[in-house]
């Protein structure tokens, strides 16, 4: 009987130490995850007809606007092509709501950055367009 307490406690123990090293590595990937307010400039774009066909610039702003409109995500296309998801900011909604109507233009977005699983985000907290807004 005192083996099998013994074997148990051990159990227990084992079991114990693994949970705190789960606990630390949840912790360790949320700080891998950890955000940085950035500056980032590049076109808003609708993410359905971006990702699904490239569609971006002058050309395609009437499409975007209803997208948009109409739900599609927003996101912001870099000179060197990389993709941020536009993501409203819980205590400002504002900014977000104001990109809505720049679809096809240069903006510089001001946020918090985020990457997760390859995906990258800025929350938006202001933006500003950029003088010379061609494409």
């Amino acid at each position: 009987m005192k083996r099998l307490v013994t074997v148990l406690s051990a159990g227990l123990l084992i079991l114990g130490a693994a949970a705190a090293l789960a606990h630390d590595h949840d912790g360790a990937s949320a700080k891998s995850a950890a955000a940085a307010k950035k500056t980032i400039t590049g076109e808003v774009v609708d993410t359905g007809c971006y990702l699904g066909h490239g569609a971006k610039g002058e050309k395609h702003v009437s499409c975007a606007n209803k997208c948009i409109s109409q739900g599609m995500p927003m996101g912001l296309l870099t000179d060197n092509g990389t993709l941020y998801l536009i993501t409203l900011n819980h205590d400002n909604a504002d900014p977000y709501n104001g990109l809505k109507g720049q679809a096809g233009k240069k903006v510089s977005v001001t946020g918090t950055v985020m990457t997760r699983n390859g995906m990258k985000a800025i929350d938006v907290e202001e933006f500003k367009p950029l003088a010379a807004n061609t494409n």
